[in-house]
């Protein structure tokens, strides 16, 4: 019980720093949440979204997987990503990975994990897309960093896939989709410049008419 006493402890001295910084701040918060964002990013607990971002509670809306994937057929993340889009009305979208992830890792190692092997998969298969570059750089660590920005790449690719994306584009909403790499060695986030902000930055083929 200690530990989780010293937990309790903490959060009402952040929360005491707060409320004498801003003494309305849980009243207004607890009325309305206006985020402009929505981080898809892994559950490294190294890699917290709103501190490396700078940003308070109810400034951005987050979900998290191992690996930061998006999944067609994972449900609590497209849920997510429709309450974001058409409830909240978020402006951005960021598919936050980071460099030394564990997911990656275990992705490039052929070895029985157990039950997460069968979500590890999906990174496999961006490995198995994105081969011949991989296999040619012959560093471990390079090629797991390389693995990392692969794989937020083609998850910004299928966010931009969704029925959820394309009709806010469809209706004229202004959403953008970007891919971030977070390092977590030196606190420094980095922009793959793989931003999209309507259908024809995606492939014809994933275009609905």
């Amino acid at each position: 019980m200690g530990p989780l006493k010293d937990l309790l402890a903490k959060n009402k001295e952040w929360a005491d720093k707060i409320k004498n910084d801003d003494p309305a701040f849980f009243t207004k918060l607890s009325k309305q949440q206006h985020p402009e964002y929505l981080w898809i990013g892994c559950s490294d607990s190294r890699v917290p979204a709103n501190q490396i971002v700078g940003l308070l509670p109810g400034e951005i809306f987050v979900h998290r997987n191992i690996a930061n994937m998006v999944v067609h057929t994972d449900l609590n993340c497209l849920s997510v990503m429709q309450f974001a889009v058409e409830v909240l009305k978020v402006r951005h979208i960021i598919v936050c990975g980071h460099y030394g992830c564990g997911g990656i890792k275990a992705a490039l190692e052929r070895k029985e994990n157990g039950l997460i092997d069968n979500w590890l998969r999906h990174i496999k298969d961006v490995y198995r897309f994105h081969q011949a570059a991989l296999d040619t750089e012959k560093d471990r660590l390079k090629r797991c960093d390389l693995l990392c920005e692969l794989n937020i790449i083609e998850q910004v690719a299928n966010v931009c896939h969704t029925t959820i994306v394309q009709n806010a584009w469809k209706n004229g909403q202004s959403l953008a989709i970007h891919g971030w790499v977070y390092s977590i060695e030196d606190g420094v986030l980095k922009d793959l410049e793989v931003t999209a902000t309507g259908s024809s930055d995606i492939s014809k083929i994933h275009r609905f008419k």
